[in-house]
């Protein structure tokens, strides 16, 4: 079992910046895959980036070009810089990660908790 931990979630005003974390409790191997989703009220969760390698990232549109993801192998940390936050990113932002055990495993989902970011003035 591996457990997502997110922090870095609040309350900012547009225009402004926020920097989540999402921690795994075991090691991450290169090429599994993590993402960011996120869930407005009354709204589906949607898929807002994700990450496999340094060099393999995707966005939603509506983020491209403000928000940023990354990852940290060693501390099995991906991030999420967010930048020139609007009051439609509003939501709760949940990490997921898809994780083998070994290379060659087959992949096993895991979802965090969630975190609130609100974006109002």
């Amino acid at each position: 079992q591996v457990r997502l931990v997110e922090s870095g979630g609040g309350l900012v005003e547009p225009g402004g910046s926020l920097r989540l974390s999402c921690a795994a409790s075991r090691h991450i191997l290169s090429g599994d895959r993590m993402a960011w989703y996120r869930q407005a009220p009354e709204k589906q969760r949607e898929l807002v980036a994700s990450i496999t390698t340094d060099i393999d990232t995707n966005y939603t549109d509506s983020v491209k070009g403000r928000f940023t993801i990354s990852r940290d192998n060693a501390k099995n940390t991906v991030y999420l810089q967010m930048n020139s936050l609007k009051p439609e990113d509003t939501a709760v932002y949940y990490c997921n990660a898809a994780i083998r055990r070994y290379y060659g495993s087959s992949y096993i989902d895991y979802w965090g908790q969630g975190t609130q970011v609100t974006v109002s003035s």
